[in-house]
């Protein structure tokens, strides 16, 4: 729908401009006086000023969507460069805990060797303690929404 109505916007555009231009032609038309932009002496109809007009606004408009496709463009950079950078902090978060309970673990192994089978946070993984619960299911491991008898027995 925005495309239609652009394509509409631009063709009435069009058709402004080349009814100014030749409506504003001849020797009725003339500019009386010349003027010179950047040492270019303009002379002619009114006219053909409104089409230089135009192609000076052309011009411009071209520019401002340049800039306005590179600002998005480094702003989309900039969104992803963040994401990225809350990504790796999250990352090496997880790695220093990581770190952390290994070193934790190692310090339980090396105090008493006999615990060597227990989980870092002190549970033994071959026995769950009293209520169905470990350390990786910390409200009881349920398959269901509801309790069954088999997860009350545990």
């Amino acid at each position: 729908m925005i495309i239609i109505f652009g394509l509409i916007v631009l063709l009435a555009a069009v058709i402004v401009g080349l009814t100014g231009v030749l409506s504003n032609s001849g020797d009725g038309h003339a500019l009386t006086d010349g003027f010179a932009v950047f040492g270019y002496h303009v002379t002619g109809s009114t006219g053909t000023l409104f089409l230089y007009g135009i192609v000076v606004g052309a011009v411009g408009l071209i520019g401002l969507g340049l800039l306005l496709a590179g600002a998005r463009r480094t702003s989309r950079r900039g969104r992803i460069a963040r994401h990225d950078l809350t990504e790796s902090r999250r990352e090496t978060a997880d790695a220093y805990q990581d770190r952390d309970r290994l070193a934790e673990q190692r310090n339980m192994v090396a105090a008493d060797p006999d615990t060597a089978h227990a989980s870092p946070h002190g549970v033994d993984r071959g026995h769950r303690p009293a209520g169905g619960r470990d350390w990786r299911h910390p409200f009881g491991h349920r398959t269901t929404g509801s309790p069954t008898t088999h997860d009350v027995a545990r």
